[in-house]
């Protein structure tokens, strides 16, 4: 059974920063593409970044520059470390795996996490 669970969210002002950390039970972080969505009420649950098994990673265009997403294989554990947060980064954020690639700005994955809330004030 695979079991994905966020820690590290909370609220910060803008400019801040914070670390999002999965800790990952079921499998084996880095044999199936894993990654962070984040979710507005009201809006589509939307990829921020991928890292593949490969190791090359993916982002949205918003947080390019601004957030990192890695792995830890000693933890087993997949990060976000996310610098100069915006408002328009509130969201939910949840951590996935075995995630997939459907169309332009559309992926799904086969696990995901709870979520974890990041509010960022002006």
């Amino acid at each position: 059974q695979v079991t994905l669970v966020e820690s590290g969210g909370g609220s910060v002002q803008a400019g801040g920063s914070l670390r999002l950390s999965c800790s990952v039970s079921g499998l084996t972080v880095g044999t199936l593409s894993m990654g962070w969505f984040r979710q507005i009420p009201g809006k589509e649950r939307e990829v921020v970044a991928a890292i593949f098994q490969s190791g090359t990673a993916t982002y949205i265009d918003d947080v390019k520059g601004r957030f990192t997403i890695s792995e830890d294989n000693a933890q087993n554990m997949l990060n976000l470390q996310m610098r100069n947060l915006k408002p328009e980064d509130t969201a939910m954020y949840y951590c996935a795996a075995d995630v997939k690639f459907i169309s332009r700005g559309r992926w799904d994955a086969a696990y995901w996490g709870q979520g974890t809330q990041v509010t960022v004030s002006s």
